[in-house]
């Protein structure tokens, strides 16, 4: 299943908690409505302010695996102790009826997505440093010690497979990150048009 000319094209967007990804995706949705976001599943429940079938699909455990041995999901990943996965059948769709899409996945996710999408797009975004992203994820005030210190724990790992990706953003000023993120998009979008 791999992306062909005139399909939409497939933006894996990733980072590690609290580099601000949620908030660049959610800016870049709102200025630009030609681009779709993929609604992942998992098994944690919402975070306040949440809706299911807006941020995620909330399920429990037994229905997520039941969608995993009925090979629903393109990819899947545990992430922090919670199941993660992106619809096969959502993203073939929206490929298919030439929809540009984002994926907002861990780099485990994205792995396995571009090993079945060669021709997708893969952006990781950074935070300006390891000690700006623990205040990130304390100004957010949503998790615990204990969950912030196991975040920064896999943050390491995580950006240690930044490399892996087409593109790196470094997200220390808001405004320009996004200009970044939408540079990007303009211009795979130019580059499908002219092959």
């Amino acid at each position: 299943m791999t992306a062909e000319r005139g399909n939409g094209l497939l933006f894996i967007i990733t980072a590690p908690s609290g580099a601000g990804k949620s908030s660049l995706i959610e800016a870049l949705m709102n200025d630009d409505p030609r681009l779709k976001l993929s609604v992942s599943y998992t098994t944690r429940a919402p975070r306040p302010g949440e809706a299911d079938g807006r941020e995620y699909h909330f399920v429990d455990e037994p229905t997520f695996i039941a969608m995993l041995e009925r090979g629903e999901f393109l990819e899947s990943a545990e992430v922090h102790g919670f199941r993660y996965g992106t619809s096969q059948a959502v993203i073939r769709d929206a490929l298919g009826r030439g929809e540009d899409l984002v994926l907002e996945i861990d780099w485990q996710g994205a792995q396995q997505v571009r090993a079945l999408h060669p021709g997708c797009i893969g952006v990781f975004i950074l935070p300006p440093s390891v000690a700006e992203l623990e205040r990130r994820m304390r100004a957010r005030g949503q998790d615990s010690d204990a969950v912030i210190r196991r975040r920064l724990a896999s943050a390491e790992e995580e950006i240690s497979h930044a490399p892996e990706f087409d593109y790196v953003i470094i997200n220390k000023e808001f405004e320009i990150a996004k200009q970044d993120l939408q540079a990007i998009i303009r211009v795979e979008r130019l580059r499908q048009a002219r092959s």
